[in-house]
């Protein structure tokens, strides 16, 4: 299976956070799944980490370099995201969730979340 992991879920997992449960955990972990981080999360994490919303005592290359270790692909929007994106009904109002979303529509991946506003748009989410 291909997943999308929402920023909150990728911080959680990283963090080893006790909200993941046990099964996420082995879903994100199975070598069989493909899962992805947007380039949103990324951008959503700098600018709340630069804002003092958000506390990560990684950088940037030390993210990549986890993504790697993780076996977690970054997905960069490409054109198709940003042709859903601006045909996105505007039930979610976070710029980075709405480019979540768009990905996961545009690249037909299940979105792992715990955000119900998601719930709103006819994706696949888990």
């Amino acid at each position: 299976m291909r997943y999308l992991l929402d920023t909150h879920i990728f911080l959680w997992f990283i963090n080893g956070d006790n909200k993941l449960s046990e099964n996420l955990i082995e879903t994100i972990e199975n070598e069989n799944n493909i899962v992805f981080v947007s380039f949103a999360s990324l951008w959503e994490i700098i600018i709340k980490s630069n804002l003092g919303k958000l506390k990560i005592d990684l950088s940037i290359e030390e993210l990549y370099k986890l993504f790697y270790k993780l076996n977690i692909k970054l997905l960069v929007p490409n054109q198709f995201d940003l042709e859903i994106l601006q045909n996105l009904e505007n039930l979610h109002k976070d710029p980075f969730d709405r480019m979540i979303i768009a990905q996961s529509i545009a690249n037909e991946l299940i979105i792992i979340t715990e955000d119900s506003i998601f719930k709103k748009y006819q994706i696949n989410m888990l």
